[in-house]
């Protein structure tokens, strides 16, 4: 049996165990360490187990992973969340859809802090639903709002999903945080507009909140002070050149840690808390990653990857065409599949056709990352979707979906600007790093 024969039963194989919903890590490491064994021999397959694992384990650069985790999980427990969405509400919240669009913003805050959409949507909604219930806003807009405000959180550095791109794709990390600074902060811009058009048009989805006294805007804004310094310190450093990321993450704990001490918000069981949330949540990063480690030799034993490529080329389609092509493929796989999963499972085959074309890798880097942030409110699985529900079930899911199409909308509108204007996503890369 030909290789191609064999990486296409592997990767058939490998969907049916997702679509059983056995764990994307271990469906992958079967898949792959079978398939090397058949490929190749039983011990290399074992052989190259063990050194991609070390290799992939003493990497500096993963260190990022675990810190920037805990750097959000400190600030979900201290209560850093309350005092961004506090922030926002005092400035904005008297206006139509002011509550639902300082929710986007604290999202988009907390979203620099924690680099976890999940994080993001669950700490927001626990803190802004109730408020925006008390003041009869339309389920489908404040859930939605959480929802989509929630999926910042792997645009806007530090993102998790860049880091994952960037160690399958060998790209700089420092190169892909701020080539999300501007499309992450122009897809916030859209959400919030998007919900001043929606109460624009109709006033009784979003109704005026209460009027906020200067001294208690300045109150508000003096209490999230310090947490903007944190984000401005840990992404302005990167920014800057002053440190890398992996030492900006170190500070941007560190900096957590004592706000937290200095608040005396940062008991020993939330330090507890944190700390093992963190260690959960880096050991299933990591065990994704081994798994990719796994997978991708053998899809290149089994020549799968050249194979595709050869045909998407033979297509004579412009690279905008191309583009269009595994964009939409990355669209139609976030309604099934989980955002790592579609990076691990997809980076093998589309990264050769990127570099083949002279697509740049870190324009695409953003792309795609946008794309699998989609994945995350998109049904019928939209995991963004069923943690808001968890904090409001009241709320149906299908009010919660309808809630959301509009912000799919926006983030659809913002994929065709950058799709169209490179230059947002690599004018601060190539201004502070270079070309």
């Amino acid at each position: 049996m030909s290789g191609l024969a064999v990486g296409t039963i592997g990767m058939v194989v490998l969907l049916v165990l997702l679509a059983l919903r056995i764990p994307v890590a271990l469906a992958m490491f079967t898949v792959g360490l079978t398939g090397q064994a058949i490929l190749n021999s039983p011990s290399a397959a074992i052989a190259n187990l063990a050194s991609d694992t070390f290799t992939l384990a003493s990497s500096a650069e993963l260190v990022v992973v675990p810190l920037f985790i805990f750097m959000g999980n400190i600030a979900t427990e201290t209560g850093m969340s309350r005092r961004l969405y506090d922030a926002a509400y005092a400035l904005i919240g008297r206006l139509r859809g002011g509550l639902a669009a300082a929710t986007v913003i604290g999202c988009g805050g907390f979203a620099a802090l924690s680099g976890s959409s999940v994080a993001a949507a669950l700490t927001m909604g626990k803190v802004s639903l109730k408020q925006m219930d008390r003041f009869g806003y339309d389920k489908g807009l404040s859930t939605g709002a959480v929802a989509a405000g929630g999926t910042l959180g792997i645009l806007i550095p530090p993102s998790t999903g860049f880091v994952i791109y960037a160690i399958l794709a060998q790209e700089s990390i420092g190169r892909l945080f701020l080539a999300g600074v501007l499309p992450g902060l122009l897809l916030l811009a859209m959400f919030v507009g998007t919900i001043m058009v929606l109460c624009y048009l109709d006033p009784t989805k979003g109704p005026e909140g209460p009027r906020t006294t200067g001294r208690e805007k300045l109150l508000a804004m003096a209490n999230a002070a310090p947490i903007i310094g944190i984000i401005l310190l840990t992404i302005g450093g990167i920014y800057g050149g002053v440190f890398s990321p992996t030492e900006a993450s170190a500070v941007g704990a560190g900096l957590a840690i004592l706000f937290g001490l200095i608040r005396r918000t940062l008991t020993l069981n939330a330090f507890w808390k944190a700390a093992r949330s963190s260690v959960v949540t880096t050991a299933a990063v990591m065990l994704i990653l081994i798994s990719a480690y796994t997978l991708i030799p053998f899809l290149a034993l089994s020549r799968i990857p050249q194979s595709l490529g050869a045909f998407i080329v033979g297509l004579d389609l412009p690279v905008l065409g191309v583009l269009a092509l595994m964009l939409a493929t990355y669209l139609v796989m976030g309604c099934f599949m989980e955002g790592f999963a579609m990076l691990v499972l997809s980076m093998p085959i589309f990264y050769p056709i990127v570099i083949e074309l002279g697509i740049d890798p870190i324009w695409f880097g953003v792309l795609v990352v946008l794309t699998l942030e989609m994945g995350l409110i998109s049904p019928p699985v939209g995991i963004n979707v069923y943690i808001v529900k968890s904090v409001a079930p009241d709320t149906s899911l299908n009010q919660i979906f309808r809630g959301i199409m509009p912000y799919l909308l926006a983030m659809i509108v913002t994929l065709l600007v950058l799709l169209a204007f490179p230059g947002i996503s690599l004018w601060l890369p190539n201004t502070m790093i270079g070309s």
